[in-house]
């Protein structure tokens, strides 16, 4: 059992920067599968950048339309993911989700945080 708390999120002019923060309850040092999702206005949730942190090493991947704009880091010492984002676009307007995935690629046993609102308008 873990519990995500996210911030950082808001209001930001388009070619903006925002950097969200994901809090867990508990270590993180054992969960190697986080990731951050997003959902804008009346469309499905999307996996934007994911994270992964094992014995191999650390591992990334983002969402194509994301790429060299997004950063997704972990700082297991502070129990906390962030997701650095840069030249921000309108449409990446969305709830930004933090999202732990404590069981396997087979067998997901999901956490999720409540949500942040990034709005990129001018």
């Amino acid at each position: 059992q873990v519990q995500l708390v996210e911030s950082g999120g808001g209001l930001v002019q388009p070619g903006g920067s925002l950097r969200l923060s994901c809090a867990a309850s508990r270590s993180i040092s054992s969960l190697y599968d986080m990731g951050w999702y997003r959902q804008p206005p009346g469309k499905r949730r999307e996996l934007v950048a994911r994270i992964t942190d094992g014995f191999s090493g650390v591992s990334t991947n983002y969402l194509d339309s994301v790429k060299g704009r997004f950063t997704i880091s972990r700082d297991n010492a502070k129990n906390t993911v962030y997701l650095q984002m840069t030249s921000l676009k309108p449409e990446d307007t969305a709830v930004y989700y933090c999202n732990v995935n404590a069981g396997s690629s087979l067998a997901r046993v999901d956490y999720w945080g409540q949500g942040t609102q990034v709005t990129v308008s001018s």
